[in-house]
């Protein structure tokens, strides 16, 4: 006869219950609500009808219109500069940029004769500077420039989280005090997005670089002393407790019990906050902050969108690389 107390028989729960699915009802309405405040709906027609228009069943729409319009202003890229001799201060024409050369074309104006007072057409020459691989190196020193501003911007904001972290994490932090007021910094930091920071440095420090530094190093310092802050909190405690054990304080047991055990993490952090910097330089500079951002605002504004074209494809380009290159680095580091 089998004993009832060996009865080891699995008895599982419902995985979903009634408040479960009273909360997905909830959420789903409110999402409903929300996306038909947020046009939704309209985005769903708009890319469906270009989804129709795209495989020929219906004639036009409204996003495809636009999105060929984009393309065709967009490509050919700019590679070329052409440049008018006469807008050129102090040029030398037996000095000429590297694969530059001169062009001169006639270029129809209407001018009143002075002696018929009837307006005539003639026919004027205008020589230009046409650089092959002009517009395309302006574009390379500019991406240097933007990724010069976001190194300086990660630098500063790793030599300012580091403080911040130690101050934030609570196994570490002096007192409450320490710890309140550290978090709040690192809250305000990571809620002032970097193009309101711009914006306002750039009315203290003027249009420039420096502006984008800042702006971006003051959001990073938010990030940073908040990831790394939580990893020091979440350190495996053992090797903290044996270094306690045989004297070692609070300095040396986050050096040798915390640090090697964070500082993978701490890396990629790190290079993700790199990575993000030089796109979001692109952006401040819409504001006057420097890099590649104030080129593009300018030829935008210009209508010149074969030149945003070029910007773009090498924003493209060097977060492509730059994102490689973090990924070898983690890899060697793992």
């Amino acid at each position: 006869m089998q004993n009832p107390a060996s009865d080891t028989r699995w008895n599982l729960g419902h995985p979903y219950g009634a408040k479960t699915v009273l909360a997905l009802l909830v959420t789903l309405i409110l999402c409903l609500y929300v996306g038909q405040r947020v046009e939704m709906g309209k985005m769903v027609a708009l890319t469906a009808d270009g989804l129709l228009a795209s495989v020929g069943i219906k004639p036009q729409s409204q996003v495809t219109t636009g999105l060929g319009h984009l393309a065709h202003s967009l490509f050919p890229i700019q590679i070329s500069e052409r440049v008018e001799v006469a807008r050129i201060e102090n040029f030398d024409p037996t000095q000429l940029p590297w694969l530059a050369h001169l062009e001169t074309v006639g270029v129809s104006e209407s001018k009143l004769n002075p002696d018929t007072l009837r307006m005539e057409t003639i026919v004027a020459p205008r020589e230009y500077l046409v650089e092959p691989v002009g517009y395309l190196w302006q574009v390379a020193v500019k991406m240097i420039e933007t990724f010069e501003i976001a190194i300086w911007a990660t630098l500063l904001a790793i030599g300012a989280s580091l403080p911040l972290a130690y101050f934030s994490a609570r196994n570490y932090t002096p007192n409450r005090a320490f710890y309140v007021t550290a978090r709040s910094l690192v809250s305000l930091f990571r809620s002032m997005p970097e193009l309101i920071s711009a914006l306002f440095l750039v009315l203290a420090y003027g249009f420039g670089p420096i502006a984008g530094v800042l702006a971006l190093a003051i959001h990073s310092m938010g990030f940073l002393g908040k990831f790394y802050a939580e990893d020091i909190e979440t350190a495996d405690p053992k090797p903290q407790e044996a270094l306690r054990a045989i004297g070692a304080g609070k300095l040396k047991v986050l050096a040798y019990g915390v640090g090697p055990q964070v500082m993978p993490q701490f890396i990629a952090y790190t290079l993700y906050i790199l990575d993000r910097n030089v796109r979001m330089a692109t952006v401040v500079g819409l504001v006057g902050a420097g890099g590649i951002g104030q080129e593009l605002k300018g030829r935008y504004d210009m209508y010149q969108y074969a030149h945003v074209g070029t910007i773009l494809v090498a924003i493209f380009i060097t977060v492509f690389l730059l994102d490689q290159l973090a990924a070898r680095m983690r890899r060697k580091l793992a």
